[in-house]
């Protein structure tokens, strides 16, 4: 498009001003489940409401359009010149890669790296996203052309999460990847294990194919985050071939709960504990508990739901200790499945204690920082029987159903 590189710098400055969080998805081996990892990322973000886009720069084997089942999809020129319009998936999510572009899906991309950076810087300065909260990158492997452009030319990024698997010979390759990182000053988010161990469909047996702890332990070598492991699951390859991600389609699955635990601590600030006011309202008037305390059960069908993120409504029980006594049982539905939300909408509404069968240690400690105790592993029982055996006394710790 002719136009010379100060003339590039500032086209590209200018669209990425408009998008608020720009994270690159890495990995230093092929195979590794990148781009599954960044278009379930970029799909968690847009079902939480954020406006999001997904760039995929593999010039050579681009994989996103087939996860959403865009691939007979193509991108369309936009009214300004010189500029393309994303493919939109959904009305908070849009997809840019070069296979929107080409005539035919079977089509084979032979360039070499002068012609791939300028398809990515292109990317960057042409594309119309307009005003974004979060861009997804998902670079091919490696620390070739296409990593070296995006990272050299994506201003101000949020940061780079690296994808490895357990085996040595993937956390060999990742720990060069991060090394990258570090050279060209672009922070490491942290990392993920996929395909940590396989979950078995009939007993739910989990065996460590390709090992376990791999990436975590490389990461505490490197001081680098580890933000989880993520388990191979047959629902996962089924989703892709589907072309849904699989956070859409399985959310009750093992590998969507472990990654919603990392999408988690990408997304939720660390609490200032001396600045609650600016972060949590105060309860809603008609929630105001001044004289007694409220305990927030998570219920599914009656009874206590094994995950608190999961429930279908929260009951807030409101007990007098003083008296030893219930006062007021209200049944109030979440705010939908928001990763992140729950702790704050829960202290909004005045809870003072929840109790839960199983709760990650992320979410766990959010709530310490809120001032909200926290029960874990309580029974498979109504709001009521839970309420009066705290009051009794006997309501204790028990074993984390569902720890993720």
């Amino acid at each position: 498009m002719n136009k010379d590189n100060s003339h590039e710098d500032q086209a590209i400055k200018n669209r990425m001003s408009k998008i608020d969080k720009k994270i690159l998805v890495l990995s230093g081996k092929g195979g590794v489940g990148k781009s599954m990892v960044a278009a379930n990322l970029a799909a968690s973000l847009a079902m939480q409401g954020k406006k999001v886009g997904l760039m995929d720069i593999d010039i050579h084997g681009p994989n996103i359009p087939q996860l959403f089942n865009l691939q007979d999809q193509h991108a369309k020129i936009g009214q300004e010149e010189n500029t393309i319009l994303p493919v939109k998936y959904n009305d908070n999510l849009m997809i840019m890669s070069i296979g929107v572009l080409l005539p035919n899906r079977d089509d084979a991309v032979i360039w070499r790296g002068p012609l791939k950076n300028k398809m990515i810087t292109q990317f960057l300065s042409d594309v119309e996203w307009g005003e974004l909260d979060y861009l997804i990158i998902d670079s091919p492997p490696g620390t070739g052309d296409e990593p070296l452009s995006i990272a050299q030319k994506l201003p101000e990024p949020e940061g780079a999460i690296i994808v490895t698997t357990p085996q040595q010979i993937s956390i060999d390759d990742v720990r060069k990847c991060i090394n990258f990182c570090h050279k060209l000053n672009v922070k490491v988010i942290g990392v993920i294990e996929n395909m940590s161990g396989f979950i078995c469909p009939d007993c739910g047996a989990r065996v460590n194919i390709f090992g376990a702890g791999g990436g975590a332990r490389m990461a505490a070598e490197m001081s680098v985050p580890f933000l989880g492991a993520i388990p191979l699951d047959k629902q996962v390859a089924d989703a892709a071939e589907a072309g849904n991600p699989y956070l859409k389609s399985f959310m009750a699955s093992a590998a969507a709960a472990a990654f919603n635990d990392i999408v988690n601590q990408i997304t939720i600030p660390v609490v200032d504990a001396s600045g609650l006011s600016e972060v949590i309202k105060e309860p809603p008037v008609s929630m105001k508990t001044d004289d007694l305390l409220r305990i927030a059960v998570p219920i599914a069908q009656g009874k206590l739901c094994e995950h608190f993120g999961h429930c279908e409504t929260f009951a807030f029980v409101d007990i007098d200790e003083s008296s030893h006594s219930i006062k007021n049982t209200v049944n109030i539905p979440p705010p939908g499945h928001q990763p992140g939300m729950l702790p704050g909408w829960l202290k909004e509404h005045g809870t003072n204690v929840v109790v839960a069968g199983g709760m990650g240690g992320r979410a766990k400690d959010i709530f310490t920082q809120l001032g909200i105790n926290v029960i874990i592993g309580g029974p498979c029982e109504t709001p009521e029987v839970i309420a009066k055996s705290y009051l009794d006394g006997t309501l204790t710790a028990g074993e984390n159903i569902c720890d993720h």
